[in-house]
């Protein structure tokens, strides 16, 4: 292994596919709360009870198209201390996206350059990831997201029923997930930091 640095510090290579520029097509995504703590709710009998940041990021989420009109979001399913989504990128719009951004000249093409290097799937999750800490901030929420995403390119229709499925009974199978963590402590959404 050839540990590469980056400022000088040691850093894990990307997990995303080097052969695709995640600019367009469908994906599974997963993104997990920092020690998989429960900050979105709870799932009681069977039932997910989503709490201030549950229902802050289930609005978010709805509103993801309005910011990266690119992006389309059909289903996804929030979970105590993750989330689960299935995120459309229209490669089609990928251009038209980039000149939405407004501002000083210059700034179209450094936000372009920027999404053109991470990739629109990474601005979308991004952005999701950033406005939910934001909101947990400024009302003094304690609340932090793992530091990565776990994607899925979806590769066919035969992929994307099974995903959907999955998804669908994320709730009622939450004792098998891999992403199960016993309830131990309650982050209600209004725990000052």
């Amino acid at each position: 292994m050839n540990p590469e640095k980056f400022q000088n510090k040691y850093r894990v290579p990307s997990a995303r596919a080097t052969w695709h520029d995640y600019n367009g097509g469908d994906y599974f995504i997963t993104i997990c709360t920092a020690g998989r703590l429960h900050y979105f709710g709870e799932i009681e009998n069977g039932e997910m009870h989503k709490n201030v940041l549950g229902h802050k990021l289930d609005e978010l989420i709805q509103e993801t198209k309005t910011h990266n009109p690119y992006s389309e979001i059909p289903l996804y399913k929030i979970m105590p201390n993750h989330v689960h989504l299935i995120v459309c990128i229209d490669a089609a719009c990928r251009d038209a996206a980039c000149h939405v951004f407004t501002g000083e000249p210059g700034k179209n093409e450094k936000m372009r350059d920027i999404a053109n290097r991470c990739g629109l799937l990474s601005t979308v999750i991004g952005g999701l990831k950033s406005a939910l800490t934001k909101y947990a901030n400024l009302n003094k929420i304690k609340f932090g997201w793992q530091s990565r995403f776990h994607d899925h390119i979806i590769r066919n229709q035969e992929e994307m029923e099974r995903i959907v499925i999955y998804i669908e009974n994320n709730v009622l199978s939450w004792e098998m997930d891999k992403f199960y963590t016993r309830y131990t402590t309650s982050i209600q959404g209004n725990d000052l930091l």
